[in-house]
């Protein structure tokens, strides 16, 4: 059954659902608030850049699945609203909750007379949704017929269209019959296992997904930081450890930390529940403090092993096949080498116009790796794109002044890099000097 639905918000996550369940013949609503990025969206400009999907975006406004606009007409006629806006970090770690409170009023003003479902896909601290119900019930008309639900999603970035077509579970949360079933109706044509449940256990599980990946991340660089002082092989411990299907081998890589939109906000917003709660949170404190020290240790490193002061800095979003640097760790690592007087000479393939409206003309910024490298003392590596492993290491090795790289991913292996010469510094492993 095809359906009518809109989405608020135009990020990864309303851009990605928006297109995935246009492309399965619904007809989707994007309403955004800036007038400059609805104009981009509709002109087939993704804005953002995840593989795969400026594809769908442009099928989808052809056939005329999707549309965008910055007011709520569509409401009135849609089967199902997603609230998809942002909840960014507080100064507490608790989240930001306003965006969400403004659009489920607009929501509520623009409901018709036909049955809505209206559903958080937005991260949200127990409780949320029961505050968007409230709102909608003061601010709705008369005649309004609706029911909230929570239906998080799971994508990640680089990945997120596979995900959204792809994933391994569908949370739909509600106290409503009717709205449970027209989104299990709405999540069809899309695999994984359904979990129907209350409003506050779907608000949870996201949180709680995200705090325990985060947790593994951390888990991998505290053994990392213990292999370097022991002479032991964190990635072969580790892999040893994820060998076992209770753990898994996935999120169990050592390196600079993680980052994004939502690993870091989501176990500080989850540490502030527990506190909220009364419950020993302090484990998801340590998660995060372990995940600044990763990035800390390795930009001593840089400073204390570095042959020059002019680096090349390959890779600057917080992961590789996204141009997201929101909590990225090549942020942290390169105000710190500027304090201690380095020169940096950077490439990313998607990242650089984020990264140049932080920095502006304090980095030296290049169109290829090639370019970057060039007039380098050292290299830095910061995040795992796939052309930097196919890189041509003894090319490298020509242009640099110094053959010194400092691999922040572990995107090379240390025994081809000292038969190379290279002195080689990465995380969790024996330096190769």
């Amino acid at each position: 059954m095809d359906m009518e639905i809109s989405i608020i918000g135009h990020g990864y996550v309303g851009l990605v659902t928006a297109c995935v369940f246009a492309d399965f013949g619904n007809k989707v609503h994007v309403i955004g608030r800036t007038p400059e990025k609805i104009s981009r969206l509709r002109s087939g400009d993704p804005i953002i850049y995840e593989p795969g999907l400026e594809e769908i975006l442009d099928r989808n406004l052809k056939n005329g699945n999707l549309e965008f606009s910055t007011t709520y007409d569509s409401i009135k006629n849609s089967e199902i609203v997603f609230i998809a806006v942002g909840t960014p970090s507080q100064a507490d770690g608790s989240a930001d909750l306003s965006q969400v409170k403004v659009v489920a009023k607009e929501i509520a003003l623009a409901l018709g007379e036909s049955f809505t479902v209206v559903s958080c896909k937005s991260t949200v601290p127990v409780g949320t949704n029961r505050a968007v119900e409230k709102i909608l019930t003061e601010n709705a008309p008369a005649h309004a017929k609706f029911a909230v639900a929570s239906c998080p999603e799971f994508l990640r970035e680089g990945t997120g269209v596979s995900d959204t077509l792809s994933p391994d579970r569908v949370v739909i949360g509600t106290e409503s019959k009717k709205a449970a079933d027209l989104l299990l109706e709405l999540h069809k044509p899309i695999g994984g296992q359904r979990v129907v449940c209350d409003l506050s256990s779907a608000e949870m599980i996201k949180y709680a997904s995200n705090s325990m990946l985060a947790t593994k991340i951390s888990f991998a660089n505290l053994i990392a930081e213990m292999s370097e002082v022991a002479g032991a092989n964190a990635p072969l411990v580790l892999k040893a450890v994820g060998l076992d299907n209770r753990v898994g081998a996935k999120f169990l890589d050592a390196g600079i930390g993680y980052g994004g939109a939502c690993f870091p906000k989501d176990v500080k917003a989850l540490a502030f529940i527990g506190k909220d709660l009364g419950v020993d949170s302090s484990l998801l404190d340590q998660v995060e403090k372990i995940n600044h020290n990763a990035r800390e240790r390795f930009a001593e490193r840089i400073v204390k092993h570095a042959k020059g002061k002019v680096l090349a800095i390959w890779g600057l979003s917080f992961k590789p096949n996204t141009d997201d640097i929101r909590e990225a760790p090549s942020i942290e690592i390169m105000k710190y080498l500027l304090k201690n007087g380095f020169s940096l000479r950077v490439y990313d393939p998607q990242a650089m116009g984020h990264i140049r409206r932080i920095f502006g003309d304090q980095l030296s910024y290049f169109d290829n790796k090639d370019d970057a490298l060039a007039g380098s003392d050292n290299l830095v590596v910061l995040t795992e794109w796939s052309e930097f492993a196919a890189a041509d290491l003894e090319e490298v090795k020509k242009v640099l002044k110094n053959p010194v790289i400092f691999d922040g991913r572990n995107v090379f292996d240390p025994e081809q890099m000292g038969k190379l010469g290279f002195e080689y510094y990465s995380v969790g492993r024996k330096d190769v000097k």
